[in-house]
């Protein structure tokens, strides 16, 4: 294995037992669906969002039958995703499809464990006497964001010759 392609698999491995972690000792050590929501700051909330669908809740589906297709559609963009990892050039790259892959994997194992996926960190501003709120999300999809825009960044800023040709 190459150190370009190691940094990959360690990024992906990080991410993958972070956002497990986390979200276990959310579930059942600080038990947080008996506590409900947890303030940690003015604008910061632990909450529990079981989500069904994929990104920001979209094509919610309780069957078994969805969470199975979603299931192999992510095996199956997991499975691209390492060959392109495999393929890679640059260490920015291949770290930026690691984070990608360990967060869907991640998100993944809920999926199969509880049937959906848990989120947990709610965002929210007050303005006005109005709440206004983020999309709850986990750190899976931290790592999934962070991922797509270290991709950004080596395709825009990245070595010249690696865009060659």
């Amino acid at each position: 294995m190459t150190p370009v392609l190691r940094s990959g698999v360690i990024a992906a491995v990080a991410a993958l037992i972070a956002d497990q972690a986390v979200k276990l000792w959310l579930l059942f050590v600080l038990d947080i669906g008996r506590l409900g929501a947890v303030r940690v700051t003015p604008f910061f909330d632990l909450v529990l969002a079981w989500n069904t669908g994929i990104s920001y809740g979209w094509f919610q589906n309780d069957s078994p039958t969805g969470a199975a297709i979603l299931l192999a559609i992510k095996a199956v963009a997991v499975v691209l995703l390492a060959i392109w990892m495999a393929r890679s050039h640059t260490r920015m790259a291949t770290i930026g499809l690691g984070l990608i892959i360990g967060g869907a994997i991640g998100n993944a194992i809920d999926r199969f464990a509880y049937g959906a996926v848990v989120d947990f960190a709610l965002f929210h501003v007050q303005i006005g006497g109005k709440t206004f709120s983020w999309y709850v999300f986990n750190l899976a999809d931290v790592a999934i964001v962070a991922g797509v825009i270290a991709l950004l960044y080596d395709s825009f800023f990245g070595a010249p010759a690696v865009k060659a040709p």
